[in-house]
């Protein structure tokens, strides 16, 4: 039987299967959340997505012919002082970032947007579990 491989080996097949300026791209935006949350979890998720979890979903990393795509699951719910929200502007929920071939990531900019998310992550989930206790 063979061996399923764990989310992080699949992401590490992703970027080296890309061989183009798009694995480089997913390759760095992976080191800045990792750097940005030690603690995030890697999935693969919806049949090839990258995702990157911190009580719950912090985003997804898609690859497309032209642009790398960082969407954001509660991206509208997060201050952007840089900007970066650059795709997915009119939804109520998602913002994501497409990266082009080219484009320089502001990388401090991009970690306090992981981190952003992580603590809204966590702050829902700790509302929640309030909740549940006062009702219990």
């Amino acid at each position: 039987m063979e061996e399923e491989n764990s989310p992080s080996q699949l992401i590490d097949a992703r970027i080296e299967e890309l061989n183009d300026w798009r694995g480089g791209t997913l390759a760095l935006v992976r080191k800045l959340i990792k750097e940005a949350d030690p603690d995030v979890v890697e999935e693969w998720k919806w049949r090839g997505v990258p995702v990157w979890s911190h009580a719950g979903i912090i985003c997804t990393g898609e690859t497309y012919k032209s642009v790398v795509k960082l969407t954001f699951a509660k991206g509208a719910s997060l201050e952007d002082p840089a900007s970066l929200f650059n795709s997915s502007l009119e939804g109520n929920t998602r913002r994501a970032i497409d990266i082009h071939e080219g484009e320089k990531i502001d990388e401090e900019a991009l970690k306090g947007l992981i981190r952003a998310a992580m603590a809204l992550n966590l702050s829902t989930r700790a509302g929640r579990s309030q909740k549940r206790s006062k009702s219990a």
